[in-house]
């Protein structure tokens, strides 16, 4: 009786004494599944938008700012934003963002600047862009109400000068105290000659 042959890919090596050897062929070793690290997983650009809606109340600049769950389910504090729809700029995104998710309508009156971060999740890698601005609150009251993704579980005024041990990310606290820094500790949309000095 003829041995059978081996299975394409395959070759047999003699026995060692009491069992059998298997030998897998290079090139199919290269065809078994290798684990996707990070950075080979697709890229996704995102780009969102929001800021720092500020209302003088007492006299003290505050902003209001949201608290809403991260992915491992924790109630973290952060400025209003999200994504752009549509044709929107950001400008307009920020506005719409901040009413939808604080319940507070603002002007725009400067922009702040970008956060770009980068993040992995659902089989891909995210490179996030987030515009954000500086509002005069102009109408409105504190609601979470008007979200639409029921994102945001709570909503406050809080003073500028406390956003820094209030805020749960390091660029948002940042933000905040330039602000402060560029306006002091007066009304940031006072003229320049009305500031304290």
């Amino acid at each position: 009786m003829k041995p059978a042959a081996a299975p394409q890919g395959r070759h047999r090596v003699p026995a060692p004494p009491g069992g059998h050897a298997l030998r897998i062929d290079p090139d199919e070793r290269a065809r078994q599944s290798v684990p996707v690290t990070p950075s080979q997983l697709p890229v996704v650009e995102e780009t969102s938008a929001g800021g720092l809606v500020v209302s003088m109340i007492d006299g003290v600049p505050h902003a209001a700012v949201i608290a809403r769950r991260n992915r491992a389910g924790r109630l973290e504090w952060c400025l209003p934003k999200g994504h752009l729809e549509g044709e929107e700029t950001p400008e307009e995104a920020a506005v719409r963002e901040i009413a939808e998710e604080t319940g507070i309508t603002g002007e725009i009156r400067t922009r702040l600047g970008v956060i770009d971060y980068w993040f992995s999740g659902d089989g891909r890698r995210v490179h996030k862009a987030v515009h954000h601005f500086l509002l005069e609150a102009v109408s409105g009251e504190l609601t979470v109400e008007g979200d639409p993704d029921g994102e945001a579980e709570d909503v406050a005024w809080i003073a500028l000068e406390d956003l820094g041990s209030r805020l749960s990310y390091p660029n948002e606290r940042r933000l905040a105290s330039d602000v402060l820094a560029s306006f002091g500790p007066g009304d940031p949309f006072a003229s320049p000659d009305d500031r304290p000095r």
